[in-house]
């Protein structure tokens, strides 16, 4: 799947739209899109604490999302734009989806599974091996998580 520039920063806007939705809900800012034939069949943003549930991240809910719309677990003919550089469990559920294709848009040097501290979507040791690329709006998906922390840090300091 091949996407212009002006595509992809149009499908991380989405991805950015999802996460203010976690933001206004006081979750981790983090939003995701899956996209199929130049449409959007997936969905997701940080809903943890909302749903109180660990494995809520927005990887996990777009695929979710996705795999009704088309019917099968398999996302083969996909692409995933997510803000932030997915975890270990998100690349985890990325590569047993069969998605071929991440883009991303912040690294996350704390807890990247997609070339920080991992790179597990690339790991040649694993069945399944997908394509990812970084850097798309990545001011903007930057500055959305900081903006959360710091507000988080002023909040702890009131207290």
């Amino acid at each position: 799947m091949t996407f212009s520039q002006e595509e992809k920063e149009y499908f991380m806007r989405q991805a950015l739209q999802e996460a203010e939705k976690s933001l206004a809900k006081e979750e981790i800012p983090i939003g995701c899109v899956i996209v199929k034939d130049k449409e959007i069949i997936g969905r997701g943003h940080n809903a943890r604490e909302e749903l109180g549930q660990a494995i809520m991240h927005a990887e996990i809910m777009a695929i979710q999302e996705a795999n009704e719309r088309v019917g099968n677990w398999r996302l083969l003919d996909c692409t995933l734009f997510v803000t932030v550089e997915p975890c270990v469990m998100c690349s985890g559920a990325i590569g047993l989806a069969r998605l071929p294709q991440v883009i991303y848009g912040a690294a996350n040097q704390k807890f990247g599974a997609a070339g920080s501290l991992y790179n597990i979507l690339s790991d040649e040791r694993l069945n399944h091996r997908v394509t990812v690329e970084q850097g798309i709006l990545v001011q903007d998906c930057a500055s959305i998580m900081q903006t959360f922390f710091r507000q988080r840090r002023q909040e702890k300091k009131r207290v």
